[in-house]
């Protein structure tokens, strides 16, 4: 499903203007990574949760040259869905 579906069907079902959907879906994702960029996660009830994980320095190797190489610490993002979510994926692919 793409951004322009999700503003489609929001669209559908509440009625408001697709303009009006489409910034309040893009305000949604502009402030969940502002957020994250604040080093802050984000919890949804009902959703899920969206946090800063850290991945520690490793080694790697160029495939190229074989040789190896730093990879340095880094966070990253994850998304963790709640009980309600995995419950719900779990029953539709039954």
């Amino acid at each position: 499903m793409t951004k322009a579906e999700i503003v489609s069907e929001i669209h559908q079902k509440t009625g408001i203007d697709r303009t009006a959907a489409l910034i309040v879906v893009e305000e949604m994702m502009t402030s969940i990574m502002s957020a994250m960029r604040r080093g802050e996660n984000v919890y949804l009830r009902g959703f899920g949760t969206f946090e800063i994980v850290r991945r520690a320095e490793k080694t790697g190797r160029n495939i190229t040259k074989n040789t190896p190489l730093v990879i340095p610490a880094h966070n990253i993002p994850k998304f963790k869905p709640c009980k309600e979510f995995k419950d719900q994926i779990k029953e539709s692919t039954k």
